[in-house]
């Protein structure tokens, strides 16, 4: 955090002397987590160039007024659906960087020319280079259902994935989540720490409601700290049987459920959208005929979720009964409840962090660009009747009219600046929405393939979402400032510090000053901002980067 700091101006405020003061008591340090939207491709380039500007290791990230550093400074990164997918792709890759993983080879990750439902290019035709592919998907999905699982649509969702996201030509079939927590620069704390986010469903339900059960997926442990649960197993052994959170005395454990591509999965299901889209694919109309009918009959079985079974919860004291009872435990999609955004571990009580950098890539409006409603979802559930917000305090959020009417969709805005009017210890959420600076970037959720200039060009966009056009955007050349203010802000608050005069004026210019105006907003069509912000694509070419991913795990052991 002080070489963060030691390339922001914060005028005459010394923030690394004040950091060096508060050393010796660790919880006054700023605690920060960042948070990454889902939204298919859209949302994992888009993310990856918010992340790429925060990584101390990307060239010209930590040069004056820019933010290179801050992930490595967060202590979490949460991500689902398409920002789950960056979020796997870089720590299954060893916490890569995003420059090593915009590859410019065939057979190389995050090649997103080649759509995932037609699978990687090789020297072969294409249509023989697709059929392998199936087959392949196949065969490992069968692997997991003869060894006596339950399998799904996302069981081949997550295999499709892998294809693209794991520096693997098998698309590493062995590689799970829980491995992670392994690698020696998690262990020294390098890095933040990962969170994926899905959503509960009980049988039977079609839609996720507000009240639906939030799990996360960490290194260590699967569960929810929603009261519905309350309760964590321990992901390496997943897939083993549970009953009152123990592995019975007889019963054997089982490792390696946690494939890494079936966890990115399960915070994506996205099925209806999926089988809609085969008719727009060059897929050979024999096979697509084939795989439709393969997808529509596990719609017809209710498959088109991801299944943990045996259910880990079965008969667990803290689990409400429709959980307890349950054999199978269905996960879905973690943005079907309306939190686009993964907040929900970020506001946990246990966690206390004090500023969310949320990079919002939603498709809230009718052109996909964001709307704040992730936000307004969270702020929602923290005040539900029921409960099930068990503690959590957030913001106070306006309603999505007031988002476009004032603006606060087109630039960052920082909510919960004022700790002493919020109950409970609530972040101050530093909201950075998708934006054109030097690209259209609201691409379909569904858009499934991306030229590699079309990808390139959404990463640098992200970059200059969240670096303001890389200084170049009129009137916010004090932004790097001001997001040094927010990381202080609760620190401030715990240690009694008066708000240096730079950060009250960061303050008055970025926090929401708490008006509203909801009337019916005019049709919002955002324009490209600028032809050029200096940075047309930071990713070397043909990096010989030589990743070693994660490598645990087998069926069974």
């Amino acid at each position: 955090m002080k070489d963060l700091f030691g390339h922001i101006n914060m005028s005459s405020f010394d923030a690394v002397s004040y950091i060096n003061s508060h050393s010796s008591n660790i919880t006054n340090i700023p605690n920060i987590g960042i948070a990454v939207s889902g939204g298919g491709y859209r949302a994992l380039t888009n993310g990856a160039g918010a992340l790429k500007a925060f990584d101390s290791r990307t060239e010209n990230s930590t040069h004056n007024g820019q933010l290179g550093g801050l992930l490595q400074s967060a202590t979490y990164l949460s991500g689902l659906s398409g920002g789950g997918w960056l979020l796997g792709s870089i720590y299954i890759n060893n916490f890569t960087t995003v420059s090593n993983l915009q590859t410019y080879k065939e057979g190389e990750v995050w090649q997103f020319q080649n759509s995932i439902t037609k699978g990687p290019k090789t020297n072969g035709l294409q249509a023989w280079d697709t059929a392998k592919y199936y087959r392949d998907l196949a065969k490992v999905v069968a692997g997991k259902k003869d060894a006596g699982f339950n399998t799904s649509f996302t069981d081949y969702w997550g295999r499709a994935l892998s294809y693209q996201l794991i520096n693997a030509t098998d698309g590493g079939p062995g590689y799970t989540w829980s491995s992670i927590a392994l690698t020696q620069d998690f262990q020294n704390g390098n890095m933040p720490m990962p969170l994926l986010v899905a959503d509960g469903r009980n049988p039977g339900e079609t839609l996720i409601g507000s009240n639906s059960t939030v799990y996360e997926f960490n290194p260590w442990e699967f569960g929810s700290f929603d009261p519905s649960i309350f309760g964590f197993a321990p992901l390496e052994y997943l897939g083993s049987y549970f009953e009152n959170g123990e592995v019975p005395s007889g019963r054997s454990c089982v490792r390696g459920f946690d494939n890494a591509g079936f966890v990115m999965g399960t915070s994506s299901s996205l099925f209806n959208q999926f089988i809609l889209k085969l008719n727009t694919t060059d897929i050979p109309s024999a096979l697509k005929t084939v795989l439709a009918s393969i997808l529509e009959e596990l719609g017809d079985r209710n498959d088109d979720i991801a299944i943990y079974s045996p259910n880990p919860f079965y008969e667990y004291r803290n689990a409400t009964i429709s959980y307890e009872k349950t054999p199978d435990l269905n996960v879905v999609d973690g943005g079907e409840d309306k939190q686009n955004l993964p907040l929900h571990p970020l506001i946990q009580p246990a966690r206390n962090v004090d500023v969310i950098f949320a990079v919002d890539s939603s498709a809230s409006t009718s052109d996909n660009w964001p709307n704040g409603s992730p936000l307004v979802a969270t702020y929602e559930r923290s005040l539900n009747s029921t409960g099930i917000g068990n503690g959590t305090a957030f913001p106070s959020i306006p309603d999505k009219s007031t988002f476009i009417n004032q603006g606060l969709n087109t630039r960052p805005t920082f909510f919960g600046c004022n700790s002493s009017n919020i109950t409970g210890h609530a972040p101050l959420v530093v909201y950075l929405p998708n934006y054109p600076y030097t690209t259209l970037s609201n691409k379909s959720t569904f858009q499934l393939k991306y030229e590699i200039s079309e990808r390139d060009d959404m990463i640098t966009n992200g970059w200059n979402v969240v670096t303001m056009g890389n200084g170049s955007r009129k009137s916010y050349e004090d932004w790097p400032t001001c997001a040094g203010c927010a990381i202080l802000s609760r620190s401030f608050d715990r240690t009694h510090t008066q708000v240096p005069d730079v950060c009250e004026r960061c303050f008055e210019k970025y926090c929401w000053d708490g008006t509203r105006n909801s009337t019916e907003p005019a049709a919002y069509e955002p324009k490209v901002l600028m032809t050029s912000a200096g940075v047309r694509n930071l990713a070397v070419s043909r990096w010989v980067w030589g990743l070693v991913p994660v490598v645990l795990g087998v069926w069974l052991m």
